[in-house]
């Protein structure tokens, strides 16, 4: 029989043995020991899954043969059970009683033994005890004794065991496992691979993307926009709405591309102004790309005054008109005239320029000069302080080509310099001061650059060339399709050779016999104009023009008459001479602004002013530019050839037309070695 005693079932054998003991105060005591206990070990974590079924057993029993030593006396310096003999003072050893817990099942007991059971395993415990001794429980067929020595094992390191194989390596046996292995497997080679189709991406996303991009990305153009480093790229003149782009809105779709006349390669517009806007106004800062003039052009002995009121639109075209006025109102000046300028506002270098022209007047009377025409930024036209020194020179080379009139200080040298030049001035050849912007200016001298990896300048100037300059004769209405040079060759021959020189026109066009004179050398072509395309004819529009690669290798110029190849100028014609002793004069590689004026002036020819009818006025359809496709350079300032910094360090040249020598700015001409001797 068992007795309950609280959370306690004790055998009624052993509760009476512990009352003959110490009676029910000793029971009160062993009780709240073995309730301490309990608390203690609880803590500890020895109690079973199932319920920390534990059992109270005598100390003879536990550290029997059968059970060994579950706990040790060591138990009794816990302080908990310290506490517990504080309750009997007469006890002077620990209690016969101690307590052992098993992880799981119940322990085998002696009749004499107490169990302590949780209260949710009193159940469980007491279906334990009725098992009988003959039966093993769960707890004591896997419970294993504290003593190694018990569970039946050798204890011996060398005893041998099943699994020492895999703790023992063999030499023989691994030997080829210790010798490690190729990596050239399947794995290895799958690794290897992934690892390098990683690495790769990674290289083309962060490395090879971004310079594949900066090498291949085409370099857009500034077609169609404003103050992009096209047109207006100086920053002069307002920004303006409506239709401004580089590409005029009413150009014509089929227009756009255009077959080269020299070749089948396809060219792309880069400007176009179809002029169909009526009343427009060209007075500064009125327009984006031109600027109508307020001035004499005295240097051609013009009998007119530009005055920016003249050029106007109507009708769908640019008209300049020239009439007759009252000298009071114009400056002291019988005649007033227009001329537009795209200077420092729309510029371009190679390609092709068209114009669709009307000229003024018609094909019987001589003494109107329209022009079209296009000059470097350096110079700007009618500004005599800007172009002195400047036009027409096209030249890089360190010679005496950029010196005053082509000679060396103080002698008259080279001969060719001195004789069969100009018939009017004695023979000389040139009148020009020297290039003021040569390749022998001084380091440190102003210079708009560049300069080169020697240290020396590039030559810089202001060259011309022309779409047309129309005339009239005795054989009718003729355009003088030319380019302007200098230095010059002896007297005034350049190198006209089949090589350098092919005419396409042969039944309208001829080589002019005018050649130049002491302020210029000129190449040109005479052709015949179509003889309806006058103000006082049909009034239709014959397209001029020309294209030109610029440079030495391969460079030309070919010049279009009425929609036709008229003529063409190799640059080749324009190589050294040793006679003057100068080098070749590059087809000019400046960037080139528009001039469209309407002039009148005895320097050009016969004035018939008897027939003459006036007003007169040219009118211009449309005016395009197009370049090919990988050679787009537009703009004033390109960055071979700057221009911007120069112009608005001298701007009172540029803008001053009462300035008309670089002598009178102030400023001292850019020392030159050759005319020190060679060195500065």
């Amino acid at each position: 029989m068992c007795r309950h005693v609280g959370t306690l079932t004790i055998p009624d054998t052993a509760y009476g043995e512990a009352q003959g003991q110490g009676g029910e105060k000793e029971d009160s005591l062993i009780l709240k020991t073995f309730d301490i206990l309990l608390e203690v070990y609880q803590t500890q974590e020895l109690q079973d899954e199932l319920g920390g079924l534990c059992a109270l057993v005598p100390l003879a029993s536990i550290c029997s043969p059968t059970f060994g030593c579950a706990i040790t006396p060591d138990l009794f310096a816990h302080p908990r059970l310290r506490l517990a003999h504080s309750f009997n003072h007469q006890l002077t050893t620990p209690p016969p009683l101690l307590f052992s817990c098993y992880m799981s099942g119940i322990p085998r007991t002696s009749a004499s033994a107490t169990s302590l059971l949780l209260p949710h395993d009193l159940e469980s415990a007491g279906s334990a005890s009725r098992r009988g001794s003959g039966q093993q429980s769960l707890a004591e067929k896997y419970s294993l004794s504290p003593s190694p020595k018990t569970w039946g094992m050798p204890l011996d390191l060398q005893t041998s065991e099943p699994d020492d194989y895999l703790h023992n390596p063999d030499p023989r046996r691994d030997r080829l496992s210790d010798r490690g292995g190729s990596i050239f497997t399947s794995r290895g080679l799958a690794n290897l691979g992934c690892l390098f189709i990683l690495a790769a991406g990674l290289i083309m996303l962060f490395a090879g993307y971004p310079i594949l991009s900066h090498f291949m990305t085409p370099i857009l153009t500034t077609q169609g926009g404003f103050n992009l480093g096209g047109i207006n790229a100086t920053g002069q003149i307002p920004s303006f709405g409506n239709n401004f782009g580089l590409i005029d809105r009413d150009t014509p779709k089929e227009a756009y591309t255009k077959k080269s006349y020299l070749s089948n390669e396809e060219l792309v517009l880069v400007f176009s102004d179809e002029f169909n806007e009526d009343g427009r106004s060209f007075y500064p800062g009125d327009d984006p790309f031109w600027e109508a003039v307020d001035l004499h052009y005295w240097g051609t002995n013009d009998l007119e005054w530009y005055d920016p009121n003249q050029p106007t639109t109507k009708d769908g075209a640019l008209r300049l008109t020239i009439e007759v006025v009252d000298p009071i109102t114009n400056h002291d000046m019988d005649y007033r005239s227009g001329m537009i300028q795209s200077w420092n506002k729309f510029c371009f270098t190679g390609g092709l320029i068209e114009a669709a022209v009307t000229l003024p007047g018609n094909t019987r009377s001589s003494g109107f000069w329209p022009a079209v025409w296009a000059m470097g930024n350096l110079g700007r036209a009618g500004f005599g302080g800007s172009l002195d020194g400047m036009w027409p020179y096209t030249y890089e080379a360190c010679d005496v080509g950029t010196l005053p009139n082509q000679t060396y200080p103080g002698r008259r040298e080279p001969l060719a310099a001195t004789q069969n030049g100009d018939p009017s001035k004695e023979g000389v050849l040139s009148y020009l001061p020297g290039q003021r912007l040569s390749g022998c200016t001084c380091p440190g001298e102003s210079h708009p650059g560049p300069m080169r990896t020697d240290g020396s300048y590039v030559g810089r100037a202001a060259p011309e060339i022309d779409v047309f300059e129309a005339l009239v004769d005795g054989d009718g209405g003729k355009v003088s399709l030319s380019s302007q040079w200098a230095p010059y060759n002896a007297e005034y021959n350049w190198l006209n050779t089949t090589e350098n020189i092919a005419i396409y026109d042969t039944a309208g066009t001829v080589l002019n016999t005018y050649k130049g004179g002491v302020y210029q050398q000129t190449t040109s072509g005479l052709a015949l104009t179509n003889q309806d395309c006058y103000e006082l004819g049909t009034k239709c529009f014959s397209v001029y023009g020309f294209e030109y690669k610029p440079g030495f290798d391969d460079s030309y110029i070919a010049w279009i008459n009425d929609g036709k190849l008229s003529w063409r100028l190799g640059g080749a014609g324009m190589g050294p001479d040793p006679l003057t002793e100068i080098d070749a004069r590059p087809v000019p590689q400046e960037p080139m602004y528009i001039i469209a004026n309407l002039g009148f002036s005895p320097n050009f020819g016969h004035l018939d002013l008897d027939n003459l009818i006036f007003p007169a006025t040219m009118s211009i359809d449309y005016i395009r530019v197009y370049q090919t496709k990988d050679a787009i350079n537009i703009g004033c300032d390109p960055p071979r050839f700057p221009t911007a910094r120069y112009i608005e360090t001298y701007k009172e040249l540029y803008t001053n037309p009462n300035i008309s020598t670089w002598e009178q700015s102030g400023q001292p001409w850019p020392k030159n070695r050759l005319a020190n001797g060679g060195t500065c």
